[in-house]
Order: C-alpha cells, then sequence, then structure tokens
C-alpha cells in the first residue's frame, strides 16, 4: 500500500472522476452516457487551468520583466498588483470590435476564434497524472506537431482577411517563420521518442520513471533545439518578429481589437502551456520525480515542471534582444536544422549500439549523457565555425562611448557654446 493512500482521490485526481462515472453508469442511464461526460470533465478541467493558468502568468511575468528590467510592474491593482490582469481582461472585454470596411467579415471574425482551437486540441494528449489523461493517443508526440502545426494556417487567415497590407506582410512573415522552425521542432522532438521507442506521451513518462532518468541528460541538444523552435511557434521574445512595432505595427493583428485581439494572445498563452508540458512530458519525466510521486501528487509535480519550463520563455524575454527577420530564419535552416538531423541519428545510432550488445542500462546510460553533452558542444562550436561565424569580424566588439556615429558628428554642448 502506497503510503498516501488514505489521500488518493488527491494524489490522482482520475481516481475521483473514475469512481463519480462509475456511480453514473450504475444509475441506469444510456451506455454512451460516461464517455459523454468524462469527455466534458476533462475538457472544462483543460480550459480552467489554462484560463486561470493565463491570468496569474500574464501578472507573474509583468513582475518578473520589471524585476528583471529595474522597475516595479503592476502594482496598485490589488495587493502587490495580483487584481492586474483582472482589470486588463474587463478593458479588453469593454473594448469596441471594430471591422475594417474592406476585410472579408467571415474569415475576419473566425480567425480568432479558430486560433484557440490547435491550442486547446493540444492540451489533452499531456498525462497530467497516472490516470490523469484525456486522450492517451498511441502517437501523442505525432499528434502535438499535427495539430499544432494548424496555426500556420489561420495566422495568414487572419492577415489576408484584414485588408491591411502590415497584416499581410505580418502574416507572410509569420508563415515563413512558422513553416522554417516546424521542421526544425518535429526534427528535435523525434529524438525523444526514436530513443524510447514509442510516440505515446504515457509510455514515454514510464521509460524515464523506469530507468531512474530523464531524457534532458540523454538528449540536451534536441532539448536546446526544440526550445529555440517552440519560441518562434508561440511567438515569445525574442523571435516574436511577426509584431516588430518599428516595421510592421502589430503584424497579422494589426487590426483587431478587444476580445478579438485578446483570443490571440490567449492562443499564445496556452500554446506556450502546451509547449511547457511537452517539455516536461518527454524531457523532464513527467508526473513523476524518482519516487516522490507516491508522497506528492503527480499533478502537482507535473504543474511545477511545466511552469519551470514556461519561466525560461519569460527569462528569455527580458534578456535577449529581438533578432531579425533574415538573420532567424538563416538560423533555423544553416544552423538548427543541420544539428537536429545529426541528433535525431545519433539517437537511433545509441539505440542500436544499446540493443546490439545488451550492455546494462546502469554503465549505457551514463555513458551516453556525458557523450551527448560532449558531442553538442562539439557540434554547436564545430557548426559555428564551419559557417564562419566565430570570425574575428564576425564577433560583437566592445562597446564604447564615442561621439561620431557614420557620418555624423555630435558636438558636445559645452564646445558649441565655446565656439
Amino acid at each position: 500500500m502506497t503510503p498516501l493512500a488514505p489521500w488518493w482521490d488527491l494524489r490522482d485526481l482520475g481516481n475521483a472522476v473514475g469512481a463519480f462515472l462509475q456511480w453514473l453508469g450504475e444509475r441506469g442511464g444510456p451506455s454512451w452516457l460516461p464517455y459523454v461526460v468524462s469527455g466534458l470533465i476533462g475538457v472544462l478541467a483543460l480550459l480552467a487551468w489554462a484560463l486561470l493558468s493565463q491570468l496569474f502568468f500574464v501578472w507573474a511575468e509583468r513582475r518578473l520583466i520589471a524585476r528583471i528590467q529595474v522597475r516595479r510592474g503592476p502594482n496598485r491593482a490589488g495587493p502587490l498588483g495580483l487584481l492586474q490582469p483582472i482589470a486588463d481582461a474587463l478593458k479588453v472585454l469593454s473594448k469596441e470590435m471594430v471591422t475594417p470596411r474592406e476585410a472579408d467579415r467571415l474569415l475576419f471574425w473566425l480567425a480568432p476564434i479558430a486560433v484557440v482551437v490547435p491550442a486547446i486540441l493540444v492540451l489533452a494528449v499531456f498525462p497530467f497524472g497516472e490516470r490523469m489523461v484525456l486522450a492517451d493517443l498511441h502517437v501523442g508526440a505525432l499528434y502535438i506537431v499535427a495539430v499544432s502545426s494548424t496555426a500556420a494556417f489561420f495566422t495568414f487567415v487572419a492577415g489576408w482577411a484584414s485588408a491591411n497590407k502590415y497584416s499581410l506582410l505580418g502574416a507572410m512573415r509569420s508563415v515563413a517563420m512558422l513553416i522554417s522552425y516546424e521542421v526544425v521542432q518535429v526534427v528535435a522532438l523525434l529524438a525523444g521518442p526514436v530513443f524510447v521507442g514509442s510516440m505515446r506521451l504515457g509510455d514515454i513518462v514510464a521509460w524515464q520513471d523506469h530507468y531512474h532518468t530523464w531524457l534532458l541528460f540523454l538528449q540536451p541538444l534536441g532539448l536546446l533545439g526544440f526550445l529555440i523552435a517552440s519560441a518562434v511557434e508561440v511567438n515569445r521574445s525574442p523571435t516574436d518578429i511577426a509584431e516588430a512595432e518599428s516595421e510592421i505595427v502589430a503584424g497579422y493583428h494589426t487590426e483587431y481589437g478587444g476580445i478579438r485581439w485578446g483570443l490571440f494572445q490567449l492562443a499564445e498563452y496556452i500554446a506556450g502551456f502546451a509547449v511547457a508540458a511537452t517539455v516536461a512530458t518527454i524531457w523532464l519525466g513527467g508526473w513523476t520525480l524518482w519516487g516522490l510521486e507516491e508522497w506528492v501528487p503527480g499533478w502537482i509535480i507535473f504543474l511545477l515542471k511545466v511552469y519551470g519550463a514556461f519561466f525560461l520563455f519569460i527569462w528569455m524575454r527580458g534578456t535577449l534582444p529581438r533578432l531579425r527577420i533574415d538573420q532567424l530564419m538563416g538560423f533555423a535552416w544553416k544552423f538548427l536544422l543541420p544539428l537536429m538531423l545529426i541528433n535525431v541519428l545519433l539517437a537511433g545510432l545509441e539505440v542500436l549500439v544499446w540493443r546490439e550488445t545488451g550492455a546494462p542500462a546502469g554503465a549505457v546510460l551514463p555513458a551516453f549523457a556525458l557523450g551527448n553533452l560532449a558531442l553538442a558542444g562539439v557540434l554547436m562550436g564545430g557548426w559555428a565555425v564551419l559557417l564562419g561565424q566565430l570570425r574575428p569580424e564576425r564577433r560583437p566588439g566592445r562597446p564604447l562611448l564615442v561621439r561620431e556615429v557614420g557620418a555624423i558628428y555630435y558636438q558636445p554642448l559645452g564646445e558649441a557654446k565655446e565656439a
């Protein structure tokens, strides 16, 4: 008997739902009723979690970014500014929704709703606990990639239907970035299932629990590539080039206001949570933590991992400057994609060597972890040298305070008065 057996409802909320469905089936209703009710409970639970998490992280992100930039952040609405997300939501709901005269009205209205759907559907396959999964698919990893890739289509629809040049340029730029980094994302994500031998997310979690290790240690290069590609996919800074205010205003949603604009922001946040859940499931062991799940509810462990992975996006936003579009596209095709392809080949080779030699996991997995970490550093450094990125003229120079910029000479104020 597990140490927390009396608290089985708390440790795995799926048990409570299963008991309710069993009670519902015993009441003599139609046979399909428990399936429908279980689906509704799962959908409502995922929606509630996503919305509440977004409200919290809107506040947390603004406070953290403010600390990084030596500011205070939200501090007026409620204690510590905790009510600021509520105030922002009420403001968005109360703003007028204007439709451009020349816009394609049907597509213009449909795009904000359609872009949220894939972000929510992706959440259905993540195992929050041992029995807490809405759709336990055998191709869960493939499902994540297939559903999330549809966002590019709705993004272009939003820009094209707006009848605005800036919106169309932003949509075209977004589609180019999404397609480029989706290729990188898929190849990076593929390395984990190749190493485990299954695309079912529950099997990947069970494999890491069985061998008492995380794929983070065995596939560090794949995780790095997935995080960078996912930052582009969910439009997070420093790769949010579709919203470059100095070039194309707000990009593909320039003409959207009110709740329509809010739906785009909701989709980006939920997609960010989906990416963090993917990282937690495939690379961080999911809801397991080396036996701690026997004492702490697994869904709490999983949520802590998800929020920790999402914190990386906030950290990058407050630390790194925005890239140019040519830098971002070149980085995908010239640097990331070749490295991810090599990483998948190495993962397959390591699995083949392990199976052929029959070596014990206690010896082979640490060797693979150390070797892959060293190879990740060698591959990144070697590929950068091959592309010429480490040449002295390509390295950033030390910033200096100078008076002359280009052909313009700025004369100090004191010298100007003397003249």
